[in-house]
């Protein structure tokens, strides 16, 4: 029978990733699928990993061609594709298990040409991020859109993370160009042409990233490289050239053209050989010349001085802009200039603002007052022994130095009035990577904190700094790795509950919760986990609803009620959630559920206010964990075995200070523990081995603070921010497996310790699950 589904993965030389890649696939809950395994001339071992796939699935079949490149291998496989719908997959990626099925289900349903997903960043040792380039196309679902209805479309440019309908496929004649970057011109005119397209929130794919990171150095500098992307990108603007109806599709083309595509070129003068110069010049030339003039000038005001320079034909301060750029010089290292005779007039000190004979007009240097904004971030939060909340942070204008004749000012504000705080001030790294007069704390204590709302909108903090003439106020946000991110709730009173954390604006807030439904205590059996909570008295007829977001599960579990009739008891089975082995995600292979009350007309999420540690259960080499959200709900998650991180501390050591981190033996012995850094451009690390200590169930991985400071390492005068070094802990088992020790919320909520040691600074803190060491 014919399948309703053709999935096409073209791969060469990815022996070291295609086995997960087509694990995920054949974990499909859409089982009626045919795998098309395009092998385009590998020349490693990477078809005889395929190979033993078809040899154990009959829905798995192989395809051989010399080597043509992605474009073409994909057009192979969809030529060998039989399916009603069509869909394709790098063979470095994942799948989400239930990708296709609700990718298909809307399709169905909505009759649409085709229907995108939201996708995420993975690797091992930063974990699973969102992914910033489909953030807002896929922001919410979209049922039966269109990229001209909803222009944020354009931004999906990808093809990977798609079904297809097979005769909209073919109606249409689509075929990747023989070139890198062959995604967007095939992707956009999809938009273009679909009657309809559905666009789902829900992620569907996980797009690989390697260890390194995004590396100035890596093959996308090539000038071959470049020419790709400029060819990708004329095509791409020439579906768009002409027609009233696609006006602000062009335009947000051509802006994305230049926030991504422009900036690459731009880059790449600090990459290129000085042969590939003048090559370069002319094929960035081109790209600009095709782009609108009005959404050039409306870029960054340091794009907008590079494009000046690349009209000028100034290859020396493009060169000195690419590296004052790929060496982090945006991200606060050039201070605003005063301009000479008008000390209020400021210039930001960007290469070239001193240049005698300048290609570059001054005035694209000169920095506007509306740029000198407030600029606010918690650093730390914590609950005091006397019960207080303590909030640091810190305040500054951006691109100036804070002096110690400013003043700061900080406001809890509640239903709209305002308290002054008490401000205590210190100084702390600033954005230029200088020690200045930017730390702040405030402290709530239980009185204040009594007279936040229990209803309404959360309480924010306002923050009002003045620095010379200038003055500015906001909301304090940006919150750091950590405890802003993670922050702990806390008791104020024997029926309220403050719970810090962010707004739905992004801003720093605290949430009072009068009588809330909680869980109060954990315990486990031989083959079950033990919640014990109570629910509030206006909650009536309370049934526990264990929900699964990701795949749309529900189910409920029977409470027993004691006491006054409002607090409860239940018992979770462990056995069916290790069974149920359909995992959410395909990297980390970890399925999450949340708990919600419901009564018989409202239902409540269930709040942790039990002990701050969370409760592991191990079977089958599977581990089911119970531990809080981010928002400080309950939360359970079931994954293979990781080692999980629940203390860390900066100790005295016989060698100078010791970083000492522990956790639950899970596994028994034969594990092995290590700091692992990975080298700049490039999936090799240096290791420093840990030394380890087994007892009381728990395992300890110690290590001399000392070894963990690259002695070699060398101070990036352009961006003073800059890690020297940036440590993962790493656990190995006794097969050879590796993996990033993870890191327990409730350990993020103690977080970040930092430390001064031989003139640098160490600070622990958590990076999307793992625990990283950053050395300045």
């Amino acid at each position: 029978m014919t399948p309703r589904l053709s999935v096409v993965v073209p791969f060469y030389n990815v022996r070291d990733y295609i086995g997960d890649c087509l694990d995920s696939i054949a974990r499909q809950t859409w089982t009626d699928f045919e795998a098309i395994l395009v092998d385009d001339g590998s020349p490693d071992d990477s078809a005889a990993i395929a190979q033993d796939f078809c040899d154990r699935d009959p829905r798995f079949r192989i395809v051989a061609q010399e080597n043509q490149g992605l474009g073409p291998a994909r057009n192979t496989g969809v030529r060998h594709a039989d399916g009603e719908y069509i869909t394709f997959v790098d063979s470095d990626d994942l799948v989400t298990r239930h990708g296709f099925e609700k990718l298909i289900r809307t399709l169905d349903s909505s009759g649409s040409s085709f229907a995108g997903g939201n996708a995420r960043r993975f690797n091992n040792s930063s974990g699973v991020r969102p992914s910033w380039i489909h953030r807002l196309p896929f922001a919410k679902d979209r049922i039966a859109t269109h990229v001209i209805e909803t222009p944020d479309l354009i931004l999906d440019r990808m093809a990977w993370n798609k079904v297809y309908r097979r005769s909209f496929w073919d109606e249409y004649g689509y075929e990747f160009p023989a070139i890198r970057y062959e995604d967007y011109p095939v992707t956009l005119k999809a938009h273009l042409d679909a009657v309809t397209v559905d666009a789902l929130a829900v992620p569907v794919y996980y797009w690989r990233e390697r260890e390194s990171g995004e590396s100035i150095t890596q093959q996308k500098f090539q000038l071959g490289n470049m020419e790709d992307r400029v060819r990708s990108a004329e095509m791409v603007m020439d579906l768009i050239e002409t027609g009233d109806t696609l006006r602000e599709v062009r335009r947000r083309v051509h802006a994305h053209f230049t926030q991504i595509d422009m900036l690459t070129l731009m880059m790449a003068f600090g990459a290129a050989p000085a042969e590939e110069e003048q090559n370069l010049l002319k094929l960035a030339r081109r790209l600009m010349d095709r782009l609108d003039d009005s959404v050039l000038a409306r870029a960054h005001s340091y794009d907008r001085i590079q494009h000046s320079a690349l009209a000028a034909g100034d290859v020396d301060l493009l060169r000195r802009l690419a590296h004052f750029r790929n060496d982090g010089g945006l991200r606060g290292g050039a201070r605003a200039l005063s301009r000479p005779g008008r000390p209020w007039q400021f210039e930001h000190n960007y290469p070239g603002v001193q240049d005698q004979s300048a290609s570059v007009s001054k005035e694209l240097y000169r920095l506007p007052m509306k740029d000198l904004t407030l600029a606010t971030s918690v650093r730390e939060v914590s609950w005091l022994d006397d019960g207080s909340l303590s909030v640091k942070g810190t305040a500054e204008i951006r691109h100036l130095e804070t002096k110690t004749s400013s003043s700061l000012r900080v406001a809890l504000v509640v239903g709209g009035a305002e308290t002054p705080l008490a401000v205590r001030r210190y100084d702390a790294t600033d954005t230029h990577g200088d020690p200045a007069l930017v730390g702040f704390e405030v402290r709530l204590d239980k009185a204040l904190l009594g007279k936040l709302k229990g209803t309404g909108a959360p309480a924010h903090f306002m923050v009002r700094l003045k620095s010379g003439r200038l003055r500015r106020h906001g909301k304090l946000r940006g919150q750091r790795p950590g405890s802003p991110g993670w922050p702990p709730g806390a008791w104020i009173s024997s029926t309220s509950w403050v719970q810090p954390g962010p707004g739905a604006d992004g801003a720093f807030v605290l949430r009072r919760m009068v009588d809330p439904t909680r869980l109060t205590a954990v315990s486990q059996t031989a083959d079950a986990l033990i919640l014990q909570g109570r629910v509030p008295a206006d909650l009536e007829e309370p049934k526990l609803q264990v929900t699964r977001p990701l795949a749309g599960k529900d189910q409920e579990l029977p409470l027993t009620f004691s006491g006054d009739g409002r607090d409860f008891s239940v018992r979770i089975p462990v056995r069916p959630i290790i069974e149920d082995t359909n995992p959410d995600d395909p990297f980390t292979q970890r399925t999450t559920w949340a708990f919600r009350l419901v009564g018989k007309d409202d239902e409540k999420l269930l709040l942790w206010t039990g002990e701050p540690q969370a409760v592991h259960h191990l079977a089958d080499g599977r581990m089911v964990s119970l531990t809080r959200s981010t928002g400080g709900y309950v939360n359970l998650h079931e994954a293979p075995l990781r080692l999980p991180a629940e203390h860390a501390n900066i100790v005295a050591g016989s060698n100078g200070l010791e970083l000492r981190i522990d956790g639950p033996e899970l596994a028994g012995d034969g594990y092995t523990f290590s700091w692992r850094r990975y080298l700049d451009d490039s999936d090799d690390h240096a290791d420093v081995t840990c030394r380890l200590e087994i007892a009381g169930g728990r395992w300890t991985a110690s290590a001399d603070l000392t070894d963990l400071i690259p002695a070699d390492a060398v101070v990036n005068s352009t961006d003073p921010l800059a890690s020297l070094a940036d440590w993962i802990l790493f656990a190995t088992a006794p097969d050879g497996a590796e993996h990033a020790v993870q890191c327990e919320p409730f350990l993020s909520a103690r977080l970040p310790v930092e430390v001064e040691q031989a003139g640098h600074t160490a600070a622990l803190r958590p990076h999307a699950g793992t625990l990283h060491l950053e050395v300045r």
